[in-house]
């Protein structure tokens, strides 16, 4: 089996909607929840990453800041609400630490948008849409590399939605923590596929 270099729309809308069945913890300031986030994500080898910024609909208006951060293992996802909580110290840390791998889509400019916060030295950051080019695919967008790695379809129904919001929805809740998570399966799917397809080869 490989990969589809490109996928249309109308085969995605045939796929049965990707669904994570793990916690959704939301994190707007310091405290227990979020040391046991701090804790459980920095124990993780490789964890899905994502960010939100509420969208700005007119022209030449300077962009919002952003306004969350996802961070997801196989079974827990956070959302930290970056514009209450800021990124402190410890959250600055684990976006450092080399040895926890971010799995993330274009993350370069989500980093730029953290740095406002902190200035941190980021470490480990691993670009899905890099890594799906070795495997020949060339669609980049989440819902369509979801789509090709696996073969599941991925909402975008909450992304203009407004992530500044006194409080989120358990509709954006759910879309924020599979954005994250779904990086991290698609990373792992693309590694066993890379280490299955080498034991077929000797």
């Amino acid at each position: 089996m490989e990969f589809l270099h490109f996928i249309k729309t109308e085969q995605i809308e045939k796929l049965l909607p990707i669904e994570f069945n793990g916690s959704i913890t939301v994190i707007d300031g310091e405290g227990p929840l979020f040391n046991d986030a701090i804790s459980y994500l920095s124990l993780q080898k490789i964890i899905g990453f994502d960010t939100e910024t509420k969208p700005c609909f007119v022209a030449h208006v300077p962009r919002n800041k952003m306004a969350i951060l996802q961070l997801s293992g196989h079974d827990r996802a956070f959302i930290f609400r970056l514009q209450q909580l800021g990124v402190p110290k410890a959250l600055a840390e684990l976006l450092s630490n080399p040895g926890v791998y971010k799995i993330g889509a274009a993350v370069r400019d989500d980093i730029k948008g953290l740095q406002e916060y902190s200035k941190f030295q980021p470490h480990g950051f691993i670009d899905l849409q890099s890594v799906a080019e070795e495997f020949g695919i060339e669609d980049k967008s989440v819902r369509k590399m979801a789509a090709i790695i696996l073969e599941r379809k991925v909402s975008k129904s909450q992304q203009l939605s407004n992530w500044e919001s006194s409080k989120l929805s358990d509709a954006q809740l759910r879309y924020a923590a599979i954005d994250a998570w779904v990086c991290r399966e698609m990373y792992e799917a693309l590694k066993t596929y890379k280490k299955e397809h080498a034991n077929n080869k000797q």
